[in-house]
């Protein structure tokens, strides 16, 4: 199995008993995320001293505020390095809104454009808020689809509604299912899981947040994908190993590792 987005760098314990765990638990790949140009360098520090560890470079929404040319520049940069496989992750957040929609929309553009560039996978993050004029997930999907020709997109943690599975699949986007798919209630999430077309599926942790069900209200790691695996599994009513063939060859596809 893979966990394909995790942030090993804001978990507990050391990255090294991280990384060891996931083995053990059959984790054969890592792709940890980078939120700003801290965590961005520090991905790629944490994927050149474990080699089951890849970095992805970005600049989440929240932290988008006074993005300018120079913040792309150093991005566009970083994003070139052997040891990142994807750029991200970036789309937009309506629900905490940490940073202007000016600035989170300049970000995902540039980070659209970089992706495309460099030929990596974009990871997208979107989550609305409550209200009218909030539903981030319509407006991060339209922006992809008016801009994001060309490109790999990987729609982390996803969120939509189950009816706009369809419109990812007609894209070709991948659709990655964290934790909350294990929660009683996540319903919606578990019919989205099931019309998800086999090449399009993916699961992570999201570590340290989002821990599955056994471990719910305590910190994410990426051992505990495989948690998420089964139900992700089940839901589709596949093996657990149907479900680990089609993960781990879908993201060596996305990612190039």
């Amino acid at each position: 199995m893979v966990d394909t987005h995790a942030h090993i760098g804001l978990c507990e314990p050391p990255a090294g008993e991280l990384v060891a765990r996931a083995t053990e638990a059959g984790v054969g790949r890592i792709l940890t995320v980078g939120l700003d140009e801290d965590s961005n360098r520090g991905a790629i520090a944490l994927a050149r001293e474990h080699a089951e560890v890849f970095a992805s470079v970005g600049r989440h929404p929240n932290a988008a505020a006074g993005f300018d040319a120079e913040a792309e520049a150093d991005l566009r940069a970083l994003a070139a390095d052997d040891a990142v496989a994807a750029v991200g992750e970036t789309g937009l957040d309506f629900y905490r809104e940490g940073a202007p929609r000016e600035d989170q929309e300049r970000a995902f553009r540039a980070q659209i454009g970089i992706a495309r560039e460099i030929e990596k996978p974009l990871v997208i993050h979107m989550r609305s808020g409550d209200g009218p004029g909030r539903d981030a997930v319509e407006t991060t999907l339209s922006l992809l689809a008016e801009e994001g020709d060309g490109v790999t997109v990987v729609l982390h943690c996803f969120s939509a509604p189950p009816e706009r599975v369809a419109d990812a699949a007609a894209r070709g986007w991948l659709c990655s299912f964290a934790g909350n798919v294990t929660y009683p209630k996540a319903s919606e999430l578990r019919e989205a899981v099931r019309l998800v077309p086999d090449e399009l599926i993916l699961v992570e942790t999201d570590s340290p947040f989002l821990a599955p069900q056994s471990r719910r209200g305590r910190r994410n790691e990426p051992a505990l994908v495989v948690e998420t695996a089964h139900e992700v599994a089940a839901a589709r009513g596949a093996s657990y190993g149907e479900l680990e063939a089609l993960v781990e060859a879908n993201a060596a596809r996305a990612f190039g590792w």
